[in-house]
């Protein structure tokens, strides 16, 4: 049997699983539950293994922690949804130094807490064959049309993205390469969930917002292709240091991608500026056609980051 990309393969799982009660049908960065007694939950979970997502040459336990509960957050990020709590699991494996392992995890962890406003409310320990830190985040939308979808951009709608991508990559790289500076240490170990920055694009009525940690260029896809639309890209703001590949696949940036009618383009700045964020950056336009999408005049590839499984 061929391998599978990770894509395919949660497609296949949706298929197995049908919607069941998530407002949005299994395809976002979170899931939406409507509650009994009103208003609604927004639950996602992401993990973090050794030799997959971080190495432990170059990250510490804490910044291993903090990346963790980073990651989880932004999923609700890109929902517009603002954290309530979350609970961490915890494997670590056997051996001389288990114990330090597991405090300096959960002390990055308690930092990201901290940091972000999101209370650790529970969680497990156990024993494994690598370092794996799986957290589920819970949060809520209140105000405003609710959690907001990666399925909603429409033709005519302007494409934004939160800040400069591939610093997280060129942070990598840099590290790989034994370069040791600031920008390498925060950008690829210590990335910040842009929480302020999806709920307020939410209050102002954005059509859709998606995270952009696998890539720019693969998550722009995602959205259109849940969307039904297509995209012109006029450029792509690149983080300095970074190459443009790396802004377009490297990944692990946690920026967000927004649609937004032009209409309401002058209010994101605004609530933007007023709520003491950065200027979300034009990138480019919504289009009808949905094989249509380009960067400039040439079509953009899904460039970015996918487990192979199977």
């Amino acid at each position: 049997m061929p391998s599978l990309g990770e894509d395919e393969t949660l497609q296949s799982i949706r298929g197995l699983l049908g919607n069941g009660i998530e407002l949005f049908g299994l395809r976002d960065d979170a899931g939406v539950l409507e509650l009994p007694t009103g208003g609604s939950l927004v639950v996602s979970v992401d993990s973090v293994v050794e030799g997959v997502h971080v190495d432990l040459a170059f990250c510490r336990p804490s910044d291993i922690g903090w990346k963790a509960l980073m990651r989880a957050l932004s999923d609700l990020a890109a929902m517009g949804a603002s954290p309530l709590g979350a609970l961490i699991a915890l494997c670590v494996p056997v051996g001389t130094g288990a114990s330090e392992l597991a405090l300096g995890v959960m002390r990055g962890v308690a930092e990201a807490s901290a940091a972000s406003g999101c209370a650790v409310v529970g969680g497990d320990v156990s024993s494994a064959g690598e370092l794996v830190v799986a957290v589920t985040v819970l949060g809520t939308a209140e105000g405003g049309a609710g959690a907001v979808s990666r399925s909603g951009a429409v033709a005519g709608d302007v494409l934004l993205v939160t800040g400069p991508c591939g610093g997280s990559a060129a942070g990598l790289r840099e590290l790989r390469a034994g370069v040791e500076g600031a920008d390498a240490r925060l950008a690829y170990r210590r990335p910040a969930a842009r929480l302020t920055e999806g709920s307020v694009a939410r209050r102002c009525g954005a059509h859709a917002i998606i995270d952009v940690s696998d890539g720019l260029a693969l998550d722009l896809h995602r959205l259109a292709d849940a969307s039904g639309v297509g995209f012109v890209l006029d450029g792509v703001p690149v983080a300095a240091g970074a190459t443009l590949d790396e802004a377009l696949g490297g990944g692990e940036d946690y920026e967000l991608a927004i649609a937004v009618a032009q209409a309401d383009l002058d209010a994101v700045e605004r609530a933007f500026d007023s709520a003491g964020l950065r200027e979300p950056l034009r990138i480019g336009s919504a289009v009808s056609d949905p094989d249509l999408r380009l960067l400039g005049t040439s079509e953009l590839e899904r460039l970015g980051w996918q487990h192979r499984l199977g």
